[in-house]
């Protein structure tokens, strides 16, 4: 449930995120990330990890899903969802070409790794039919179990199932797992992440949920 913090003033709790919005973003989004496992198995230096995922986030919230329209952030940043709506989940040759420079200096000689892990990701990826796609979702740990993850897939939920439109994302650790089945999504594939890394999980939603 939302704490009496998070409904103060009768505010919305969620809005549409701006570009002024991305650097309290970027820091929610590698707060939130630091012990995630995939991250940390892909990137296993903790004194270097915050520098790796500040890039990757700014990269992603600023010049990939931010133009897409679908980003939103809980009132105080705290909380970001990074979506892309139907037929625009795709990364394009460009933005890889644009940004893969200042992610290589970061990732060194992890980039290697982490480009097979994205690229075995995005080969699973649905073609049809049409769904929103849950790129990233990520809550500040001092804010986490306040409901405010609940409060970014609730909203955006909502609104696909509205339109008769599925949903789909990747969960990279087990409590985001049981978040996501928790509002209807279910596991379609378990899924290693090369060199002997943790799992993957793919999730689709069905409109209005499933839990087949």
């Amino acid at each position: 449930m939302d704490t009496v913090e998070e409904r103060a003033g009768g505010k919305a709790l969620v809005r549409k995120a701006t570009a002024a919005d991305v650097p309290q973003i970027v820091r929610t989004l590698t707060r939130a990330f630091h012990d995630d496992p995939v991250m940390s198995f892909i990137f296993p230096e903790d004194g270097k990890r915050p520098a790796i995922l500040e890039a990757f986030f700014d990269v992603s919230a600023r010049q990939i899903y931010l133009e897409k329209g679908e980003t939103y952030i809980c009132n105080d940043g705290r909380a970001a969802a990074l979506w892309a709506p139907p037929g625009k989940w795709k990364v394009s040759t460009l933005d890889i070409v644009r940004n893969g420079p200042r992610l290589a200096r970061v990732m060194g000689r992890r980039l290697a790794l982490g480009l097979r892990a994205m690229n075995m990701v995005e080969r699973k990826h649905p073609r049809e039919p049409g769904h929103y796609y849950l790129a990233i979702l990520g809550t500040d740990p001092e804010r986490q179990n306040r409901g405010l993850g609940s409060a970014l897939l609730t909203d955006m939920l909502s609104r696909a199932d509205a339109e008769g439109v599925p949903a789909y994302l990747e969960s990279s650790s087990e409590n985001n797992r049981r978040l996501y089945m928790r509002h209807g999504f279910r596991v379609v594939e378990e899924i290693p992440i090369p060199a002997g890394g943790p799992p993957v999980w793919r999730m689709w939603r069905d409109v209005g949920g499933s839990s087949s």
